[in-house]
């Protein structure tokens, strides 16, 4: 028997769920269908919204002939033979184009998808590729360049109400209390795959024709939000996390903290990016910033899960609470930018180390004035940058916590360097 996904799946544009502003009147694919064309194009979206449907919808409403490949099962040979049946096709007597759907098109590897360009070119197929991964990073840019990229977006929760009733409708033995339907669209996370998977699971489990959340989650008893590790959305939340604690909010880091957790993020992975926060939004605002975020990552070693996760919650709390300041990241971004182009330079000979005899003997470090030995520990007016150098300036501190006191110290300096010249 067919799953329930599949059963239900849209066969026109006027049955799909969502993704008006592709399918409604006068939007995009509605137009396409309308004007009996096509064009090649990546659909792009999160898992369950409907890019396989979509596909099928434009290939069986359309006069053409349909080739899918799926990137996950298929190889070399098959994408040979899909375009030598495609090179057939243009020669025939039938004047209908070849329309080729690869589904999770960013598996293929850059030899394979180069493999479209040339008959994409001639015109021997059109291309439709659905991929869950952003396409900027995955697909080729010569291959790109040359199909339409529309973006899919997750279901809302009216989407996935209506979608739900749908289901109730076809099934018809099984009921749902209010609250268990808000726990399946909760658990079902804007893809509509999942809720009816999960629909299906729950009636054939419970062998109930009521059922009420506590009975699905009985059957269901983990939160299975969508996270996929290395994908778009987890980069996302990383995202989202990194912008709450730079913006200083710290229940909304939390929530992106917690969201990650539960979804299954690496906690260690959590802990490291929190430390390059702690560096690339802190800094010496807060030189405690780096050693919280450290000895959070010690403690979650120690203790390991979920114990050590407390502490790195209040790692969280405390970058998102404390003092911010970048000028620690711009002035390493100025001396990287600096660097491409600066020449070798001689280092100064009063800069030098002199570990043998010889270089004694050329004066290497002869005039070099060590600052422990002069007031306040600094000598005034000292060169450190190369002989015919002006000084640059990389770092300049902010008002931000201690920076402030780092600013004093550097103004104090300076105060010295003047009086000394007169």
């Amino acid at each position: 028997m067919q799953p329930l996904a599949e059963l239900l799946r849209p066969k026109i544009l006027a049955e799909v769920i969502g993704q008006k502003h592709l399918v409604a009147k006068h939007a995009p694919l509605a137009n396409l269908l309308a004007a009996g064309k096509l064009q090649s194009m990546i659909l792009w979206g999160p898992p369950g919204v409907g890019k396989t449907s979509l596909a099928n919808i434009l290939m069986t409403t359309l006069d053409c002939h349909a080739i899918k490949l799926s990137a996950v099962f298929s190889g070399v040979k098959d994408i040979k033979e899909a375009l030598e049946q495609a090179e057939q096709n243009a020669r025939s007597l039938f004047d209908k184009p070849t329309v080729l759907f690869v589904d999770e098109i960013h598996r293929f590897n850059k030899a394979q998808q180069d493999a479209f360009l040339h008959h994409l070119e001639e015109g021997t197929i059109i291309l439709i590729g659905a991929t869950t991964e952003n396409p900027s990073f995955e697909i080729n840019n010569a291959l790109l360049s040359r199909m339409q990229v529309y973006v899919l977006e997750s279901l809302t929760r009216d989407d996935l109400q209506l979608l739900l009733n749908k289901a109730l409708t076809y099934l018809g033995k099984i009921e749902l209390t209010p609250d268990a339907m808000e726990l399946l669209i909760d658990l079902s996370d804007g893809d509509a795959r999942r809720l009816l998977n999960l629909l299906e699971l729950v009636g054939n489990s419970s062998g109930q024709s009521k059922i009420d959340s506590d009975l699905i989650k009985q059957i269901v008893p983990k939160n299975l939000q969508r996270f996929d590790k290395g994908g778009e959305e987890f980069y996302n939340q990383i995202s989202a996390l990194h912008k709450s604690v730079r913006g200083s909010n710290p229940d909304a880091a939390l929530y992106w903290f917690g969201r990650m957790l539960t979804s299954g993020a690496e906690p260690l992975y959590i802990g490291r990016r929190l430390l390059r926060m702690a560096w690339e939004d802190i800094g010496f605002a807060d030189t405690n910033a780096a050693v919280v975020v450290n000895t959070a990552l010690q403690t979650y070693e120690r203790l390991g899960s979920p114990e050590g996760e407390l502490a790195l919650a209040g790692a969280v709390i405390y970058l998102a609470v404390t003092n911010k300041s970048n000028s620690l990241e711009l002035a390493y971004n100025q001396l990287r930018e600096y660097m491409k182009n600066a020449s070798s330079a001689p280092v100064p000979v009063h800069l030098r180390n002199a570990p043998t005899k010889l270089m004694t003997e050329l004066g290497y470090g002869r005039e070099y004035k060590y600052a422990h030995d002069y007031p306040n520990h600094y000598v005034t007016n000292e060169q450190y940058f190369p002989d015919g150098m002006l000084e640059l300036k990389f770092y300049q501190p902010s008002d931000q916590g201690f920076e402030q006191r780092i600013q004093e110290r550097i103004n104090y300096l300076r105060d010295l360097d003047q009086q000394a010249k007169k």
